[in-house]
């Protein structure tokens, strides 16, 4: 295990307590080459750091204006300006921001530096049976970093999780299985043209790199966003259903409802989310949901 390979990470989240058993520390890293419309992650696309402009924090001091050395920001009566195309993302402006209202999201970290702070919460994950769970982006992206980080919290004796969305090669699952107790496996569509246009992936390699995991006894969590309008569909849940049925090894089924909080992170970065004015869902509604899925399978189906 090599403690200092360096990967990108965006977040590392303490006492999660939706990204697996128990109490957990998430760690999110960059890169996904999926383009899901309602990601609430949008930050984690991108394979590069980035910057992160809210814009109501600025307090127009101009330290931005006098550090950068291509002169994308301007602050003047009509507020601050910020010239994203002209960015290369060298970060000056964000490092010592004094409103933080600009940010660097995405920054190198080592496998042991990510480690020492997972390991402060170790009593919290024995007593509540948590662990360690690692999240994106899409974490295969970054294999050996995943891989190296995964073994090192073996060794450490915690409980891993890996989210990921299944488009990695087959031999990269099971080779990273051995440090995983619980795959959360993103079941974003089940219809395959469906699942081209809205998602921009394969279907049928993200089922087929499920199945060969459940074939060599790897325990699953099949994760399934739910957004009104666009796979909230009677087809949709009986495929999720006959989907678990049909493993040997699905723990769950999680329900994950949309929420519009990835709106506001993609406009800080610039860019649009692919769903807009789309608000949270009804807890009426979700509670239909997971119950129009059970009716499809006897494994247990759960809200998010």
């Amino acid at each position: 295990m090599n403690g200092n390979l360096t990967g990108l990470v965006f977040d590392i989240k303490r006492f999660a307590i939706h990204d697996g058993p128990g109490i957990r520390t998430t760690v999110f890293l960059k890169g996904c080459e999926l383009s899901c419309p309602w990601c609430h992650n949008p930050e984690s696309r991108d394979r590069e750091p980035e910057i992160s402009f809210i814009t109501n924090r600025c307090i127009g001091c101009g330290y931005c204006v006098t550090i950068c050395p291509e002169g994308c920001h301007a602050v003047g009566k009509d507020g601050h300006t910020y010239q994203r195309d002209h960015c290369r993302r060298c970060g000056l402006c964000a490092k010592d921001c004094p409103s933080h209202a600009l940010e660097i999201v995405g920054q190198k970290m080592s496998v042991a530096t990510v480690m020492t702070e997972v390991m402060k919460d170790m009593p919290f994950y024995t007593t509540s049976e948590g662990g360690m769970t690692i999240s994106g982006g899409e974490p295969m992206d970054q294999f050996e970093f995943t891989r190296a980080l995964l073994a090192l919290g073996k060794s450490n004796g915690l409980h891993t999780c890996l989210d990921t969305n299944g488009h990695a090669p087959l031999a990269r699952h099971r080779e990273i299985a051995t440090f995983v107790d619980i795959f959360l496996y993103d079941i974003k569509e089940t219809d395959p043209a469906l699942y081209k246009e809205h998602v921009g992936g394969n279907l049928t390699t993200a089922l087929e790199n499920l199945q060969g995991l459940d074939e060599t006894g790897a325990m699953t969590v099949l994760r399934c966003p739910v957004i009104p309008g666009w796979n909230d569909r009677d087809d949709h849940f009986e495929r999720i259903g006959k989907l678990a049925s049909g493993l040997a090894n699905v723990i769950e089924i999680n329900v994950q409802p949309y929420h519009p909080l990835g709106e506001s992170k993609a406009n800080r970065l610039g860019s649009e989310s692919g769903i807009a004015n789309l608000g949270f869902p009804a807890d009426e509604a979700i509670s239909d949901w997971v119950k129009r899925i059970q009716s499809h399978t006897t494994v247990a189906v759960r809200r998010s």
